[in-house]
């Protein structure tokens, strides 16, 4: 081994560094579900003011006017509208989250990303088979 290489890490370590980046995925799905509400919630909300102002052209005033005072626009928490609930998200869990599964990931197996996946498929690869190619070792 070379001089600062890290040592190849033991199944126990693979096994445990694996799960957090799974979870790390997890919460990236998450993200991205937290990305679809924003959006949706907001074309929602532009669809309701085309909805106000469809109501208002019709002659429908009083129900134009209470959606408009009360639901275009609307926070969606307190105090917050999606982009800045996407915000907190990002910068109370999605980021430390990230920050320590890359400093786990540094140093217990020298940053190398996917050693479960790359034992796996080490394993179930049918050597020789021009399909089965070990392929970028991580």
């Amino acid at each position: 081994m070379s001089p600062g290489a890290t040592p190849e890490p033991d199944e126990a370590t693979v096994t445990a560094v694996g799960k957090l980046s799974e979870a790390l995925e997890t919460i990236e799905r998450a993200r991205g579900h937290l990305y679809a509400w924003h959006q949706l919630t907001g074309t929602a909300d532009f669809q309701l003011e085309d909805a106000v102002a469809l109501l208002a052209e019709a002659g429908h005033r009083e129900p134009a006017e209470e959606l408009s005072r009360e639901m275009v626009g609307r926070n969606v928490l307190p105090d917050r509208w999606t982009f800045q609930v996407v915000e907190e998200y990002e910068d109370t869990y999605y980021g430390p989250l990230r920050h320590h599964e890359s400093r786990v990931r540094d140093a217990l197996t020298g940053g190398r990303r996917h050693l479960h996946e790359a034992r796996l498929k080490e394993e179930r690869r049918t050597h020789g088979h021009p399909d089965h190619t070990p392929g970028p070792q991580p």
